[in-house]
């Protein structure tokens, strides 16, 4: 992880969950941090924790990706902050559960806005940054149900067709990057447990038998390899598992 230490890296959606997680582990790594997501105060809760136990210097910057002028805001706060981003890790996105009622229009627009139209408009307005790194990689974060054949389980299908989007988005980049230093990496997580960076769950997750579910810490590792592999490797990786897998465990309702 030396190669890491003292990159510039810009996580999405690290205000909770596996943006928190992701953006832990990248300090661990020796990243220096810009934050980014809905709720301010959530990035300063993760940025001073970062800060306190790593002493790497993290800046937080508020993002609705399912707003476009969010995004541009976003955008010239991260430009007027830094010369160059060497990771972007594109994570934000909005859940939206399966339900028999409709579902209300402005959370369908929210879950297909944050994960391909906010996605994309934040990644092409940090490419003039990261084209200034000497080791530039996107690495977006998709999810099981954007691989084709994948079960439905308990998603939504706005979000389950928003998933299928963003892993296009994803190869379309590698595609469009192709001849250029800049890698189009992405990481593919099943349904997973919540576990943080601060609890015994984090270090317990490294001896789960097969059968259990996957957690944050697997999705951080996936990533943590992928972005320290030689140059010339650009990974797409399926993180699968028995439970809430692609292809479901029959005990688990699908």
């Amino acid at each position: 992880m030396k190669q890491l230490n003292g990159t510039v890296a810009v996580v999405t959606g690290a205000g909770r969950g596996l943006g928190a997680a992701l953006a832990y582990a990248l300090a661990e790594a020796g990243c220096d941090l810009v934050l980014c997501g809905r709720s301010l105060g959530a990035l300063k809760d993760v940025a001073a924790t970062i800060a306190r136990k790593f002493e790497r210097p993290v800046q937080t910057v508020a993002l609705d990706l399912a707003d476009a002028k969010s995004v541009a805001a976003a955008i010239a706060t991260i430009k007027a902050g830094n010369g160059h981003v060497d990771i972007l890790v594109n994570n934000g996105a909005m859940w939206l559960e399966d339900s028999d009622e409709d579902h209300p229009e402005d959370a369908v627009l929210g879950v297909v806005n944050a994960a391909v139209t906010g996605t994309f408009l934040f990644t092409q307005g940090l490419l003039p940054l990261l084209g200034r790194s000497p080791r530039p990689d996107i690495a977006t974060i998709g999810s099981i149900s954007g691989l084709p054949n994948a079960a439905l389980q308990s998603v939504s299908v706005p979000f389950y067709a928003a998933k299928r989007a963003q892993a296009a988005l994803a190869d379309g980049l590698r595609q469009k990057l192709a001849g250029t230093p800049i890698r189009s990496i992405v990481v593919h997580p099943p349904y997973l447990e919540d576990v943080s960076p601060l609890e015994d769950a984090w270090e317990a997750a490294a001896s789960r038998e097969k059968g259990e579910a996957a957690t944050n810490r697997d999705i951080a590792e996936a990533v943590l390899f992928a972005l320290t592999r030689p140059r010339h490797v650009t990974l797409s990786i399926t993180v699968d598992a028995d439970e809430g897998g692609l292809y479901p465990s029959p005990a688990r309702p699908a």
